[in-house]
């Protein structure tokens, strides 16, 4: 990235300070001035680049320095970061990258926001929630400042103040004790809201966020110009951006990706690995489409909220049924979390209603009322699957409140997890499990993938 690219990791001081109504606003602000606004989400999240796609109408990247590795984060920053439309004002530059972080900003290790800062070298502008706080909210920004010197905190924005004397107390103490720039300060009480579930917010097809109401938000109580200025102390990264590896000359095959409602937790990168790879990517709907695409060479099914939607994939059957043949026939399937789901026997909803799905697998997913399991994870291959060969190694995040029956053992574990968790359920040419996995650190995972599916045609 060029050093002149202007660039902001918007942060906060813990999860639920508002850093994604303050990035989605700044966005639509930014975008609306004429800005090339190019969005990236810190961390495993899914459904936050929706709602910047929503507002950018720019696919969002993951950057994810624990599971994709600090090479393959600053290459795809480095490619996307660039953008190609003139600024409407000063400062002059081509465009701006905002990265919304994750938690808190420190929050999360090498995962976190503060060590995507500190790799990329890019400014931070922190959200601090200021409600029941005054002149102490210069202490939390001062300690934000100091705790790290290799993490630049440039900017910071109060949100939810009750006043403008609020305002004063805190601004004061702030410019008194820190070195962050103020950019503005939110009211308390706003009209933006952003509806959540189980598994965080809406994803962005089922939000209606007022654009115009964003934008206003931040232009009124915000100092944008201010901030562009702020984002303009991008340094060169301290380390050289990797060339990552070119895959072989690619093999072409057709791979059937279901899109939809209730399947839509997709990394962008891992698509764009796999047609790069040859396959040629043809997308369904199994909560739409009656039957399969013609002539496919294997299936992805990602995750998202099939039990939202499980009486309408139920009722689905010659869909169903189609996904249980083509499993049986040996062609590759990979399915992670929602997509494992609906491969079940059924799902179990969380009022306790029950819904058959695809059944190649002979137990029940059972929704809980609590998280059931959250975290990074390594899976080692305990034999050959179609990700590839026993003892390859792949990378991803687990988040879900399913759980299954007890598989039985004649199914076979195709991997094991770093916790000692045996998943990766195999059976014929069908691998599933609740683990997302990102390709960034293991192309290889891609192209094996790609060549069963080559391999499986030409029997």
């Amino acid at each position: 990235m060029n050093s002149q690219q202007p660039a902001l990791i918007i942060a906060g001081t813990h999860s639920g300070c508002g850093k994604t109504t303050v990035t989605l606003g700044l966005m639509a602000a930014l975008k609306q001035r004429g800005l090339m606004v190019q969005p990236f989400k810190c961390g495993p999240d899914f459904i936050d680049p929706t709602l910047h796609l929503l507002i950018t109408e720019q696919v969002s990247r993951n950057l994810d320095v624990r599971m994709c590795g600090p090479a393959y984060v600053q290459h795809l920053f480095a490619t996307h970061a660039v953008t190609h439309a003139p600024l409407a004002e000063n400062p002059p530059a081509q465009g701006i990258a905002i990265i919304e972080g994750v938690m808190g900003l420190f929050d999360g290790g090498q995962g976190s926001a503060a060590t995507l800062a500190r790799l990329l070298n890019i400014p931070v502008l922190l959200v601090v929630d200021v409600r029941s706080a005054a002149e102490s909210v210069a202490a939390v920004v001062k300690g934000f400042e100091i705790l790290d010197p290799q993490v630049e905190v440039a900017g910071v924005i109060f949100n939810r103040v009750g006043s403008e004397r609020h305002v004063q107390m805190i601004s004061h103490a702030v410019r008194q004790h820190c070195q962050a720039e103020i950019i503005g300060a939110l009211p308390r009480e706003n009209k933006i809201a952003l509806p959540s579930r189980h598994l965080g917010l809406h994803t962005g097809p089922e939000v209606a966020l007022n654009r115009q109401s964003l934008v206003e938000l931040i232009e009124e109580h915000l100092d944008v110009d201010l901030l562009l200025k702020v984002a303009q102390q991008v340094k060169p990264a301290t380390e050289q951006v990797a060339e990552l590896a070119r895959l072989a000359d690619p093999i072409k095959v057709r791979l059937g990706v279901a899109q939809d409602e209730a399947f839509c937790f997709y990394y962008q990168d891992n698509l764009d690995m796999l047609a790069k790879a040859g396959a040629e990517l043809i997308f369904f709907s199994p909560l739409h489409d009656a039957t399969l695409p013609d002539t496919l060479d294997g299936l992805y099914l990602g995750g998202g909220y099939p039990e939202l939607y499980a009486e309408t994939l139920a009722v689905n059957t010659s869909m169903r049924g189609a996904i249980r043949a083509f499993s049986s026939s040996g062609k590759p399937v990979y399915a992670e979390c929602g997509g494992f789901m609906y491969l079940t026997k059924g799902i179990v909803t969380a009022d306790k209603e029950e819904y058959p799905m695809v059944g190649v697998y002979p137990v029940r997913s059972r929704m809980q009322q609590g998280l059931r399991r959250l975290g990074y994870r390594q899976v080692e291959m305990q034999t050959n699957t179609p990700l590839g060969l026993a003892g390859n190694c792949c990378y991803g995040h687990e988040f879900h409140y399913s759980t299954i029956d007890t598989m039985p053992s004649a199914i076979q574990r195709g991997y094991v997890l770093d916790d000692g968790w045996a998943e990766g359920y195999l059976k014929d040419n069908t691998l599933a499990g609740y683990v997302h996995l990102h390709w960034g650190k293991t192309p290889e995972a891609v192209q094996y993938f790609v060549y069963i599916m080559q391999h499986v045609r030409t029997l």
